[in-house]
């Protein structure tokens, strides 16, 4: 039936096929090019905002202050382990906080503390802990004059030589000089205090966890034994020593020392001046650093605003600018 009709009527029929066809999928197309039209914008700022290096950023700056925050409120993370070589209780009691005046990061050391507590370390310390890492000259400027040191200094007897005879001798104490220790030898300090060596004080503040936190609640933590606990002959009680017991005794007492300056020598305030001596003997560069970081600071915000300042001057021409392209005409 089909081969009786014209060629000429298969061509009308297969041409209004294709019309309505192609007006259905026109008609489909024109929602989606309209929803397409007006999401374009906002998920294309979405993705490039998410695909950007300043999201990025911000994700990991996110992370990891989460991470430091919570670290610092809990002290430990909850996802990771931790694994003791010993018991809470033989590590001894986490000292608390206290606020130092030298803590901020623009606060430099109280140098008046400093010298209060370098007469706690003279008076009462020096007698067992040495301080290797510190010589006379490194007080000058600090907590004493160069004529308060160099007396200091004059009043201790220093072996030297060899002389013309090739004999040592006894001088007094200089500048150059580093402070005694108390002992000649390990073995003369171990045999003074029952097998017990004291450590040396220059980097005592750093080398314990806790720091000056640390040193100052074991100054001023010796008390009585709980019931139940037993401390061996020649052994003190103090919770923050790790094992709470300790061979050194207390030796910080109310009125134990006179100050210079009238203040009131309780034993907080000894403890508290002489942790800040050792604080500033670990660390003697601490005001100069902080120094340094200031002018650093200054000085680099303002080469980081004139590089913004010269990068968009510079730049300004380049990324204003507008090209056209007009094509040639067709003569013809």
């Amino acid at each position: 039936m089909l081969a009786r009709l014209p060629a000429g009527a298969l061509k009308n029929v297969a041409a209004l096929t294709s019309a309505r066809s192609s007006a259905l999928n026109g008609a489909r197309a024109i929602p989606r090019a309209r929803f397409a039209s007006s999401s374009a914008p906002s998920s294309s700022a979405f993705e490039s905002f998410a695909t950007s290096r300043a999201a990025l950023a911000s994700a990991t700056a996110l992370t990891v202050g989460s991470i430091a925050w919570y670290a610092n409120l809990y002290g430990t993370l909850p996802f990771i382990g931790e694994v003791h070589a010993t018991s809470p209780a033989e590590e001894g009691l986490h000292p608390p906080h206290y606020p130092w005046s030298h803590a901020g990061w623009l606060d430099s050391f109280d140098h008046a503390s400093i010298r209060r507590g370098y007469q706690v370390y003279r008076e009462v310390c020096a007698a067992c802990h040495s301080l290797d890492r510190i010589a006379w000259r490194n007080l000058v400027g600090v907590s004493h004059t160069v004529d308060e040191v160099k007396a200091m200094a004059e009043e201790i007897e220093y072996d030297d030589g060899p002389d013309d005879q090739g004999e040592m001798f006894k001088r007094p104490g200089k500048l150059s000089d580093y402070l005694p220790p108390p002992y000649p030898n390990e073995e003369a300090a171990r045999a003074s205090n029952g097998g017990a060596l004291p450590p040396d004080l220059s980097l005592i503040v750093k080398a314990r966890h806790g720091g000056a936190d640390y040193i100052f609640a074991l100054l001023t933590g010796y008390r009585e034994p709980p019931a139940g606990f037993e401390i061996r002959d020649g052994m003190n009680y103090n919770p923050y020593f790790p094992g709470n017991a300790i061979s050194m005794a207390r030796v910080l007492f109310d009125g134990l020392v006179e100050y210079e300056d009238g203040t009131p020598a309780t034993t907080s305030q000894m403890a508290k001046d002489v942790v800040t001596f050792l604080n500033w003997a670990a660390e003697p560069e601490h005001d100069e650093r902080k120094k340094a970081g200031i002018k650093a600071v200054i000085l680099f915000s303002a080469l980081t605003a004139i590089s913004l300042y010269v990068k968009r001057f510079k730049w300004s021409l380049i990324k204003s600018r507008k090209l056209a392209y007009n094509p040639p005409v067709d003569k013809h």
